[in-house]
């Protein structure tokens, strides 16, 4: 979305809102209503959040995350192709099913029934069978599908002798799920069920038995208990809705709907659309346009945030470096660690062949050097785990390096021979042995910083009348 629009919306949604929303603070010249605020606070701050602030906790974390976006504002952070996709993708989610209505899924629900209706009723209708199971697997011999059929057979004759068919269905069918109801199925309809058992069971009539058909599973003898015409559609319409639903189709219908209001405009293009809609709707409602800000200022603060703290603190090698070298005394460790490697070769010559591939490389360089000496081709010479190992880690580094008496090394398949190869310390050399810890350390450094920064470049005015309101009017 274009910086100017946004704004015009929101001015929109200002002056919609002004007599009962006062200006709680104002950030490098630009108002903060106190709705906007109270949304934020009220978010954050909702039941289940383990650290709940007071208001006025809040207000210091609150300026902190308007001025950063101030900041990305001004570096034109909102201009990026990439940025105003990827919020025009959760704007829309918002706003898309204000484009469809009740009355919509409703037509498109009797369409639905309007079509299977003709279709099911040109073919037959719907009927409810009962059946009598004679299971036959698809493997059984030719002995025991003759055994079958006859057993099939006598049950037949037994109806035909006045024996009733629930109880038949109940003592003699395999299929246990329908047995249980006297055989009785349910309604159903062309195409629901196998082709052999549906043309025997569309040509009987009301009432009527038919002699023993056979399917893939076995042989059946049914029972007509009723026939008729298609559901109603009252009876159908939650399902039908479901369906719409499940399948996908209620966005269709949005998609057709915007379609059409593009088409029948001429002048404006779907990206208008959304946004007029958009600025139509947080008009009307605060926390709509609450929700579409706080989309549009979360991803300006991620963008503006991954380039001033994460990212750089992640690839700043020399910084991170010297932030260790400076902080040494926070990096500890309870225990000593083993930073190096367990390994295991099949050629007892490979062992010391390892050590001096590695020897006098730094750390990271290893695992690359160690591919491409030992296992470059599709022979795998060693088999080897890198890494930092306190106690427990390994079983190996506890045997060989923390002399753990009992730990138990499992035999690798085909490597024989285990070896271990590094230094044990008793706490942190560099910045790599802890590198996550000092990572978030630095980060907190660089955005302490920042904010320092930004406090000074923007100007900043709290209205403490208003503030004093907040969740009492």
């Amino acid at each position: 979305m274009r910086l100017k629009t946004l704004i015009a919306m929101l001015v929109v949604c200002a002056t919609a809102f002004a007599q009962n929303d006062p200006v709680i603070m104002t950030i490098n010249g630009t108002p903060v209503t106190r709705s906007e605020f109270e949304y934020s606070y009220n978010k954050n701050n909702s039941e289940g959040v383990i650290d709940k602030k007071t208001v006025d906790e809040y207000v210091d974390l609150f300026i902190n995350y308007k001025l950063k976006v101030a900041a990305a504002l001004d570096a034109r952070m909102d201009t990026l192709v990439s940025f105003q996709n990827e919020f025009a993708q959760y704007r829309d989610q918002q706003v898309r099913p204000s484009f469809i209505t009740d009355a919509d899924v409703e037509r498109e629900a009797k369409e639905i029934y309007d079509r299977t209706q003709h279709y099911v009723d040109s073919l037959g209708g719907i009927v409810r069978p009962s059946h009598i199971l004679i299971a036959v697997s698809q493997k059984a011999s030719e002995a025991d599908k003759k055994t079958a059929k006859q057993r099939a057979d006598s049950i037949y004759n037994a109806l035909k002798a006045g024996a009733d068919f629930g109880e038949m269905a109940k003592r003699f069918s395999d299929d246990k799920g329908s047995a249980k109801d006297g055989g009785l199925i349910g309604w159903i309809q062309p195409g629901q069920t196998v082709q052999e058992f549906e043309k025997a069971a569309y040509s009987l009539s009301k009432g009527q038995t038919c002699a023993p058909v056979q399917s893939v599973y076995g042989y059946h003898i049914i029972r007509i208990e009723d026939k008729g015409n298609y559901f109603p559609y009252d009876s159908l319409k939650n399902d039908i809705i479901t369906f719409i639903d499940r399948r996908g189709i209620r966005e269709k219908i949005i998609d057709d709907k915007i379609a059409e209001m593009v088409a029948a405009d001429g002048n404006v293009t779907k990206q208008q659309l959304m946004e007029q809609r958009a600025a139509e709707l947080s008009a009307q409602d605060s926390d709509m346009a609450n929700l579409i800000r706080e989309y549009h200022d979360g991803l300006l603060l991620y963008e503006i945030s991954n380039r001033e703290v994460w990212d750089k603190a992640a690839k700043d090698e020399a910084g991170l470096a010297n932030f260790f070298k400076s902080n040494k005394k926070r990096y500890t460790w309870d225990a000593p660690r083993f930073k190096g490697m367990a390994y295991h070769v099949k050629d007892a010559a490979d062992v010391k062949a390892v050590k001096n591939c590695v020897k006098g490389l730094a750390f990271d360089k290893w695992a690359e050097k160690l591919r491409s000496t030992f296992n470059a081709d599709s022979v795998k010479r060693i088999r080897v785990e890198k890494g930092i190992f306190k106690k427990g880690d390994n079983p190996l580094v506890d045997r060989e390096v923390f002399k753990v008496k009992d730990a138990k090394v499992a035999p690798v398949k085909d490597y024989p021979i285990d070896a271990v190869f590094g230094k044990k310390l008793s706490k942190p050399q560099d910045y790599t042995d802890v590198r996550g810890q000092v990572v978030a350390d630095y980060q907190d450094m660089l955005e302490k910083n920042w904010v320092a920064q930004l406090r000074q470049r923007y100007n900043v005015v709290v209205n403490k009348d208003v503030l004093a309101t907040v969740n009492k009017h």
